[in-house]
């Protein structure tokens, strides 16, 4: 590394910066961009227990809000739209994201919905 073309400091040839956050195409990146996120993610209360890309949140009326992580894709799942646009919102105001609507596909699955019956199916 050196010093860029018009920063140069005079007796400081050698002197180059010191890094505090990981670059895009650095090897260490991917693992600094997740560990960004895990940090997010408890600080508003979410967990994993077995699977360290499935976060999961107690709500107060006892039902579950999970969210998936896959590289950069994630899936939002739970009964209350409300919490799932909340938590939207706070992913937003932290991270540049995409909101590409209900899930139809997502690792190679198909996903249907039977939404009178409160059903989903895999394909």
């Amino acid at each position: 590394m050196k010093q860029p073309e018009g920063f140069e400091v005079v007796g400081k040839k050698n002197h180059v910066c010191l890094l505090k956050k990981s670059l895009y195409s650095l090897k260490q990146s991917p693992r600094q961009r997740y560990k960004e996120f895990d940090s997010f993610m408890v600080s508003i209360n979410f967990s994993y227990y077995y699977d360290n890309c499935v976060y999961f949140k107690e709500l107060s009326s006892g039902e579950f809000i999970y969210l998936l992580l896959y590289v950069d894709d994630m899936l939002i799942v739970a009964s209350n739209i409300e919490e799932i646009v909340r938590l939207k919102e706070q992913l937003g105001s932290v991270f540049e994201m995409k909101d590409l609507g209900a899930t139809k596909r997502i690792l190679g699955m198909e996903i249907s919905r039977d939404r009178p019956s409160r059903k989903i199916f895999l394909s």
